[in-house]
């Protein structure tokens, strides 16, 4: 890990938002970065941050001291973004996805380092759709995305997945990584109401009920997996078509927290229980050897009571950025089965966002100099 003589200086577009909150409490006295710009909706712009929240601030934790005062800027606001700011953390989603896929890489050309929690870009075939643990070569592809856009050198956007394959995904990857190729995924999602956005906490439809659709949410469960398990192949990222994942989402009344129900079949070989345990108690992988600040010590957490895990008492396992896995069982009609647990605005979103940028500063696509 880096030690750096002094803090890279970044900005928050969509700061009042859930993700944005989650943004701020994250890099609130992080090692490596330091807020000096945070941005919003015209109608927030020229507020301090604290008016502009007011009532809307949902975290557990209350708002930083420095961030309180702080004036936002308007996202489209180019001319009052501090000179020295290089890393840009977007939790945006404009009108459409192309009206965000252009936003995105508006701040790219503008030579910023675009971290994006928004599904704008995730499938485009030459941005990277980062989990650091899996799939940290796939950043190759940026000097591809610098020629197709005519991006400067330090501008490039990169995305994190969504916030419902983060868990299981680890589980593939690690049966992947010990030689279990995966043939089929059968997962039924159990997702927080903080995955909708501050206005689904006060949305009486979801009150004591369970909506069984998500909009979009099952074809990005299926799809992306395929992409992050692809390879780069001449100039663009191409999806793994062996993986088949088959997925079904639905809305639960509790407000952090995605759950998991998932079925596996395997291709060729398949584990013991007792194999397979061990294989998810030993997975390690990059921003772990690299001791990443906001790193996992323990990707995968097993736990063995047979009521785990829950979001009450799991979901902050490894400062809420681990995937806690029980249940693990044989399957009557797939090889295994087991249920897992893993923090949507935490792991799923800024904290994943947040932990890409760690990397990226390490591999040195960020310029930890002044």
């Amino acid at each position: 890990m880096q030690k750096l003589d002094h803090k890279i200086k970044v900005s928050i577009l969509g700061a009042t938002g859930m993700v944005g909150q989650r943004f701020i409490l994250l890099l609130n006295n992080h090692p490596w970065f330091e807020v000096v710009d945070i941005a919003a909706s015209e109608n927030s712009a020229n507020k301090s941050y604290k008016n502009a929240v007011q009532s809307k601030w949902v975290m557990d934790d209350p708002i930083p001291e420095n961030i309180k005062n702080l004036n936002l800027r308007s996202v489209e606001n180019f001319n009052s973004i501090p000179k020295e700011v290089k890393i840009v953390f977007s939790a945006v989603d404009l009108s459409d996805k192309e009206k965000t896929r252009m936003f995105e890489f508006k701040y790219a050309k503008k030579g910023y380092a675009v971290i994006s929690t928004s599904s704008a870009n995730r499938e485009s075939d030459d941005v990277p759709m980062l989990i650091p643990e899996i799939n940290h070569e796939h950043l190759d592809i940026l000097k591809v995305q610098q020629k197709n856009h005519h991006l400067p050198n330090s501008g490039f956007v990169v995305v994190k997945p969504n916030c419902s394959i983060q868990s299981y995904i680890f589980v593939l990857d690690a049966l992947k990584k010990a030689n279990y190729p995966i043939d089929k995924v059968q997962v039924t999602t159990l997702q927080a109401l903080s995955g909708a956005g501050y206005q689904a906490l006060s949305n009486t439809k979801f009150k004591n009920n369970v909506v069984p659709f998500i909009n979009g949410e099952e074809e990005k469960t299926e799809a992306e997996p395929t992409k992050i398990f692809g390879a780069i192949k001449g100039n663009k990222i191409i999806n793994n078509v062996n993986l088949k994942i088959n997925a079904t989402c639905t809305r639960v009344p509790i407000i952090d927290g995605h759950t998991a129900v998932v079925s596996i079949s395997f291709s060729k070989n398949k584990p013991s229980i007792i194999d397979f345990k061990e294989i998810l108690r030993s997975y390690i992988s990059l921003p772990q050897n690299l001791n990443l600040p906001s790193a996992p010590i323990k990707p995968i957490h097993i736990l063995d009571d047979k009521d785990r895990p829950q979001p009450k008492l799991d979901l902050k396992n490894d400062k809420g950025m681990a995937l806690s896995i029980g249940r693990i069982q044989k399957d009557l009609f797939f090889d295994l089965r087991f249920v897992g647990l893993s923090h949507n605005t935490l792991r799923g979103a800024a904290g994943g966002a947040i932990l890409n940028a760690e990397l990226l500063v390490e591999k040195d696509y960020i310029s930890s100099k002044n």
